[in-house]
């Protein structure tokens, strides 16, 4: 498949918009863009917040966790419709989703779970993106997830077959490396490794999150500050290939507005050093 340009996309430092802290990311200095959960949206009724936000200019990117693209059922092109006119109502650069799937036998997981290194399950997934790709109106972006587990047999590693999804699919990656820590501990996985095998070129732009170790397993809970193992990853990355674009996932547990402030300018001061 042709390998598609991205004309338009995030840059600098973004957050997770949310709306338990709708009224502090809209006041918040130094934020260049947002993401936001496209299930938690509806396209013909968007928050007044994020509206502020897309008057003032600011991009506004729909992040969705429930494509299941990498699941052997048949995709829900009802979800994959949700997700397309959600990003047309923010005219949104791009959307995107994640690596895994997250329904089986007709259960919904309510959990992001891993796909089988397998060629036949990359074959899955890369019909399900085209699939998707094929009513969205905008690039489509591929997020790693972090795992707690990983299926015996695997045929390649994670930055490979990332790669060949990106290669046959024309999709690009949204990188994250708070995830890419988490496999790292609880898989045992060399994250320099798969940054090495990545076509880092193709990444929009990177999530980082906190998270928690607890008895030799890493949670990313997005409901911690951000650890020092995921900064140094996130400058293992730009050391490699700077990204255009980083943003700061929180979803519980939210800070005081002076300690998200001080972990964008974390962020900052990694990907984008004065």
């Amino acid at each position: 498949m042709p390998v598609s340009v991205l004309t338009a996309g995030p840059r600098g430092v973004g957050i997770g918009w949310r709306r338990e802290i709708d009224l502090t990311v809209e006041r918040m200095a130094g934020v260049d863009f947002v993401e936001a959960v496209a299930e938690d949206l509806h396209a013909d009724e968007l928050p007044a917040s994020l509206v502020a936000l897309r008057a003032r200019g600011m991009p506004v990117l729909p992040h969705a966790v429930s494509l299941s693209l990498g699941g052997a059922e048949p995709l829900r092109h009802d979800r994959v419709e949700h997700l397309a006119a959600v990003a047309d109502a923010l005219g949104a650069p791009l959307a995107s989703d994640h690596v895994a799937f997250v329904r089986a036998g007709g259960l919904e997981s309510g959990h992001l779970l891993p796909v089988p290194r397998t060629r036949e399950a990359l074959d899955v997934v890369v019909d399900n993106v085209r699939a998707a790709q094929a009513t969205l109106g905008v690039p489509l972006a591929l997020e790693n997830i972090a795992p707690l587990l990983a299926w015996p047999d695997a045929e390649m590693g994670e930055g490979a077959f990332l790669a060949e999804l990106c290669a046959r699919t024309g999709a690009w990656l949204l990188l994250d490396v708070a995830n890419l820590y988490a496999s790292a501990v609880n898989l045992g996985q060399d994250p320099e490794r798969v940054l090495d095998e990545l076509p880092l070129e193709r990444v929009a732009y990177v999530h980082a999150a906190g998270g928690v170790e607890r008895d030799g397993v890493y949670h990313d809970t997005h409901a911690h500050a951000l650890t020092e193992p995921v900064l140094d990853l996130l400058a293992a990355l730009c050391a490699r290939h700077r990204p255009p674009a980083v943003l700061l996932e929180r979803d519980d547990r939210y800070p005081p507005d002076d300690e998200l402030a001080a972990e964008l300018a974390a962020l900052r001061a990694v990907h984008s050093p004065p």
